[in-house]
Formats: C-alpha cells, structure tokens, sequence
C-alpha cells in the first residue's frame, strides 16, 4: 500500500491558498451571472407620455429574465406596487402583493414564471404605467443555445443602437454573463495548477 508523506506547514498553506481562492472563484462566478435591469432607462418609472409610444412590456419582450436577476426603478412621487394577475388588467391598487415607495427600489427575480408591476399613483397604471416581466425557469436557459436567441431590433431614435432614453437597457442574453463565469473560473484552475507545479 502506498503511504503519502506527512503534511507539512508548506503543504498546509498550499491548502488554504486553494480553499481561500475557489472560495473567491465561485462566488465571482456567482456574482456575475445575474444582471440588474433599470426600468424605464434615464427617465425611470414614469407615466408614459404621448410622445414615448414604446411601452415597459415592449421593452421587457427584448429582453430575458432570469432567477436572480434584478430590476431596479428609480422613481420621485410614485411607488412601485407588485400585484397579481387580475389586479394588473384591473390596475387595482388596493390589494398589492408588495409596495414599494423609497424612490430607489430593487426587486430580485426568486422564482420563474410571472412577476406583475404597476404604479400605485392614481390614473399612471391606466395611462401605461405597468410591466409584465416573464423569468425563465432554469430548465429553458440550459437549453436555449446561443445562436437561437432571436435578434434584438434597435429601439428609438434613427441610428442603429440603444437610445438610453426609452424603456430600458439594450436586449441583454446571459450568454456574456455566463462566458465570464466560465472565463473566471478557468482563469482560477489555471491559477492553482500553476501554483501547484511551482
């Protein structure tokens, strides 16, 4: 039978080393897979006005939700109410899931399925003030290749890009939020092996 020499301090602090470093690794890895939405893009929360015919469900249709990711409004004079289905089509404001009213408020996705929103300013949810945001469940992101992902058409304004001042960020996939993921942690494999052949 094979016996292996006894550790020694060297060996020891080699070990923490490598705990200490996947330990910072994965959570890195972790981190950047989850991606924060701004609602409403500079402008934030508001009531649309006539002049802005790009509706929040618009924007949220360009885009895909996942568990973790976050939505942040930024709103003055308005809260943010999240409530069900029916309330939604009804914009009844009297019986919401959860309220919002600090002027900075971020929501994390902790499920898949439907997450429903409206203003909770009288007259702004029937004016277009409400976003319906759908959360992929796990199951669909492992099997969505890359090169399925339908093409994002440009919103706003007459050049080719994203004009920060309509509904939100550009059409965002995860696949650069997983890429780097992967990047961090082979770049952190890669680190270790090299420290262990030195």
């Amino acid at each position: 039978m094979a016996s292996f020499p006894p550790l020694t301090s060297k060996h020891s602090s080699k070990f923490a080393f490598l705990f200490v470093c996947f330990f910072f690794i994965s959570t890195f890895a972790t981190s950047v897979s989850a991606f924060q939405f701004q609602v409403g893009g500079k402008r934030g929360w508001t009531k649309p006005s006539a002049k802005h015919s790009h509706s929040y469900n618009d924007w949220a249709a360009e885009n895909r939700f996942q568990i973790g990711d976050t939505l942040y409004f930024k709103y003055h004079k308005d809260s943010v109410l999240v409530v069900n289905s029916s309330d939604y089509e009804s914009c009844n404001t009297s019986n919401p899931i959860s309220k919002f009213n600090d002027g900075d408020t971020v929501f994390e996705f902790d499920r898949s399925g439907f997450f429903y929103f409206i203003s909770g300013k009288h007259g702004h949810c029937k004016s277009g003030q409400r976003l319906v945001i759908r959360v992929m469940h796990p199951s669909e992101i492992d099997n969505e290749a890359p090169e399925s992902a339908p093409a994002l058409a440009p919103v706003g304004g007459s050049g080719g890009g994203w004009d920060s001042d309509n509904w939100g960020p550009p059409g965002v996939g995860h696949s650069s939020a997983n890429k780097a993921s992967v990047a961090s942690t082979a770049l952190g494999g890669m680190l270790v092996v090299l420290y262990l052949l030195i």
